[in-house]
């Protein structure tokens, strides 16, 4: 109703308050309002500035004024966290997390008592061998997968990096002849490596076992295997791997016999630069044959030495009698494989690095030996 009000006069009725400056009120003058002392208002109409309008405005100011001051600091407070985080996390960039560490999951992570329970409680029924650091039991899972569950004791000192050592590697290696994993349990107080089960155990079992034997072409075939292995360890990964303990023990065959080099404990990982090693590597009680005399004698015999002196001709004293029998047909064609393998096993253990064969060669060398046992083999 007031937006049609063309006349007010309230004089003389000691009113008190602001005068409206907006609508109708703005065509109103003073002379509506004389004798209000205590009303205040817009100068035009002869009154105080209200008090109470004057200071709003300059709270709302203040208030404004410390709105965009704390912006302005909550940004630059926002920046500097920001570059701090972007630096630290530079920095540690090359710092493996522990979760990173960890293999590739082929079968999705298995929990300690997932673990527990297809292992019988880690029963000796399933123990399947103790190592340095630790003891493997066989596992089934719910969908008949056959597991091998590599349990670290970290008790003992070293455990604890031989298991990180383990992921840090199998982490980003895949060859057909390296031991695959399935999964890990990574627990605070517990540390597990899941690998595919091997149902033909060991070699170290086939070649010291009178209940197994392995016949001069599964020999050959294991030898590629392992050759193989070693150099897409050397050679196939911008980081070269060195093993640091293989022996028989450590290479593991699948249903079909094909090896599978194991156990990367004590390995080492290479820088892109070329390093030398210059001292023994392997594990503690185990030493590489050719490193110890085999007979005490004036001159110590080694087992390098032994083979070096019976080539050519006296090779039938240093072969596996169960490889060579007189009434063999091929008992020719297998002293001469035997006697192959074993002139390049002389060029593998040569004292100077420069001097000795690469590991590359080494795998033409045996590809090429089994080929001509075959051939030979074959021949009416």
């Amino acid at each position: 109703m007031l937006l049609f009000l063309k006349y007010l006069n309230v004089s003389h009725n000691k009113l008190r308050g602001e005068i409206p400056n907006g609508g109708p009120f703005a065509n109103f003058t003073y002379q509506s309002f004389l004798s209000n002392e205590d009303l205040c208002g817009a100068p035009r109409f002869l009154v105080p500035l209200c008090k109470s309008s004057s200071l709003e405005r300059s709270k709302k100011k203040i208030m404004l004024l410390v709105a965009y001051i704390s912006l302005a600091v909550a940004s630059m407070v926002l920046a500097l966290a920001l570059i701090f985080f972007l630096i630290k996390r530079q920095r540690r960039s090359n710092v493996p997390h522990e979760n990173d560490l960890l293999p590739p999951i082929t079968h999705g992570r298995i929990s300690y008592y997932e673990l527990r329970r297809v292992t019988h409680e880690f029963s000796e029924i399933n123990l399947l061998g103790m190592g340095g650091f630790g003891s493997v039991y066989k596992g089934i899972l719910a969908d008949g997968t056959h597991l091998a569950v590599k349990v670290f004791n970290l008790q003992l000192e070293g455990a604890l990096n031989c298991f990180d050592t383990e992921c840090e590697v199998l982490c980003n290696l895949r060859h057909r002849n390296l031991t695959k994993v399935i999964s890990s349990c990574p627990n605070l107080y517990f540390k597990a490596i899941v690998l595919e089960y091997m149902p033909n155990g060991s070699l170290e079992k086939w070649l010291y076992s009178h209940n197994y034997f392995l016949d001069i072409l599964q020999r050959l075939d294991i030898m590629i295997d392992v050759v193989s292995a070693l150099d897409y360890l050397h050679h196939g990964y911008p980081s070269p791997v060195i093993h640091c303990d293989l022996k028989p023990s450590n290479v593991l065959l699948d249903e079909h016999m094909v090896a599978h080099v194991s156990d990367f404990g004590i390995a080492k990982l290479l820088g892109e630069e070329s390093i030398a090693i210059n001292k023994t590597l392997a594990t503690l009680g185990y030493i590489a044959p050719g490193q110890i005399p085999v007979m005490k004698s004036s001159l110590e015999m080694s087992l390098k030495h032994w083979v070096n002196d019976c080539l050519p001709n006296e090779i039938i004293q240093v072969i596996d009698a169960n490889l060579v029998t007189p009434e063999d047909e091929y008992l020719t064609v297998n002293v001469q494989c035997v006697s192959s393998v074993l002139e390049l096993a002389l060029k593998c253990s040569i004292e100077s690095p420069e001097e000795r064969i690469s590991v590359r060669e080494v795998v033409a060398a045996l590809q090429k030996i089994r080929l001509q046992f075959l051939a030979k083999c074959e021949r009416p």
